[in-house]
């Protein structure tokens, strides 16, 4: 449920108004704006006006619109079911909107909120689609400047492909199961090359390939994108992630990816947690891919959503191999790992010219068996090493590191929550660096970024790891 700040005051409706009165009262530019809203609509338009301004005056006469030259009089509100108070005159607008609500018949007073059984929206028109924006009176230039942007981004032959899929609407009903074979279908029409034909204007090519469509709805076969969910924060899910999402009919998730990630999947699709989080494993990894299989033959398109990126400590190969075997149709849409965003909370460079020209994204239990891996000597050479869930063997990095040669003084950054607004930056030195596994109150995926570049980081943002330990040491004392 949304919290108190996110939820509206308003409920976002569409009225019919098709053949009915819409009454608008006034003379000058708020009637003639709200005039040119109603002309978007099949609404029986009556002016009321009795003294109209030369401008608005033409625009009446020009687009034929009924117009009654009189004042204001209640009768005048008989049937009408839309009521604008555009006259400029606070007090007479609201002695109109009175009038319209004596009767039950919404109203519109301009410029005034309290008097507004509705608002008016900034509306982009691609009929029989619509797109209307509001800002609950807020901020009429700031829904102008969002409709600006909406209308860049539909294209102009959005209305003739929906009048096209309304006339399919019934058969579709008829031939193509419910579910996932009708989805597919409705994506496929909106999306591919019946929707290019509709732009090309060929209207029978548009027909043909929407009929090529339906014979072969029935086929729906299972297909598996392997997502990233980014580091945390929702922003940086990319838009191909959000259109996949979109798609699903499952979203299969892990604990580290943020409840509004998950939630900004298609709102009825099946949503099913499988853990793996350090000390919480609700599914083995063998199980999960068995479960993407099985959804797969199902016919299911799944999401499979991960932290970061699938193909970075995610086990997408395992999974990617499991989908292959069974002739599963898959496809990796990657996201920005957790080096990157923890880089980017720190303006930390991680390859920086002269200093570090290569990277190495490790986890700290590489670094806690007999045997140095074979990257360590990158390390000793300048590299910038990202050591991913580090946390609990921070002090065996740091003396696997140092015992390979990197510098005791060579700065160390650590970031929990990378991306998320409760993030929590900390920097110090590789002989550090031990402190960090006894801090208790890290309980987010922590990320430890060594390395020459790290020096080059913004340390305003962030505090010293020796200070905490030090303060910590002075309470023992006490």
């Amino acid at each position: 449920m949304p919290s108190k700040s996110e939820q509206l005051s308003v409920f976002p409706a569409f009225f019919r108004v098709e053949g009915k009165i819409a009454a608008v009262f006034g003379n000058g530019d708020e009637a003639f704006a709200k005039v040119r809203l109603l002309l978007n609509t099949r609404a029986r338009v009556i002016a009321y006006t009795d003294r109209p301004e030369a401008d608005y005056h033409s625009y009446l006469i020009a687009n034929r619109i009924e117009t009654v030259r009189a004042g204001f009089a209640a009768e005048q509100l008989r049937d009408a079911v839309l009521v604008f108070a555009a006259t400029g005159d606070g007090a007479q607008d609201r002695a109109i909107v009175d009038a319209a609500r004596a009767e039950k018949i919404p109203a519109n007073a301009v410029d005034q909120p309290e008097y507004c059984d509705f608002y008016t929206p900034a509306l982009v028109n691609r009929a029989p689609v619509a797109v209307a924006i509001g800002t609950e009176g807020a901020g009429p230039v700031l829904a102008q400047m969002i409709r600006a942007q909406v209308d860049q981004l539909l294209a102009p032959s959005l209305g003739r492909l929906a009048e096209l899929a309304v006339s399919y609407r019934k058969t579709v009903e008829q031939r193509v199961p419910r579910g996932a074979a009708r989805r597919v279908f409705w994506r496929r029409f909106f999306s591919g090359p019946v929707a290019d034909a509709v732009a090309n204007e060929n209207l029978p090519q548009a027909r043909r390939l929407a009929n090529g469509l339906l014979e072969t709805a029935d086929k729906v076969e299972g297909r598996v994108w392997l997502v990233g969910a980014g580091p945390g924060a929702v922003d940086l899910l990319t838009l191909r992630a959000q259109r996949v999402m979109m798609e699903a009919d499952v979203i299969v998730y892990d604990a580290l990816v943020p409840q509004e990630i998950v939630d900004m999947g298609r709102r009825d699709a099946e949503r099913l947690s499988v853990g793996k989080r350090k000390g919480c494993h609700s599914k083995s990894q063998e199980e999960i891919n068995d479960l993407l299989v099985y959804l797969g033959r199902e016919g299911k398109r799944v999401v499979r959503l991960k932290s970061g990126d699938p193909l970075v400590y995610g086990r997408a190969g395992e999974e990617m191999a499991a989908l292959r075997a069974a002739g599963i149709a898959y496809e990796v849409v990657p996201g920005i790992t957790s080096a990157f965003a923890a880089a980017a909370d720190f303006e930390l460079p991680l390859t920086l010219r002269g200093v570090a020209s290569s990277l190495v994204f490790t986890t700290g239990h590489d670094l806690t068996g007999d045997v140095l891996p074979d990257w360590a000597s990158l390390a000793v050479s300048g590299a910038t090493i990202a050591v991913y869930m580090g946390r609990t063997v921070a002090a065996s990095v740091a003396e696997r590191l140092m015992q390979a040669g990197i510098a005791p003084d060579t700065t160390v950054a650590v970031i929990e929550n990378a991306s998320r607004a409760d993030r929590r930056l900390l920097h110090g030195t590789l002989r550090d660096l031990p402190d960090l596994q006894h801090r208790d109150e890290l309980t987010g995926p922590v990320m430890v970024i060594i390395g020459d570049a790290v020096a080059g980081a913004n340390f305003e943002l962030s505090e010293p790891l020796v200070r905490v330990r030090a303060r910590s040491e002075e309470l023992a004392r006490s």
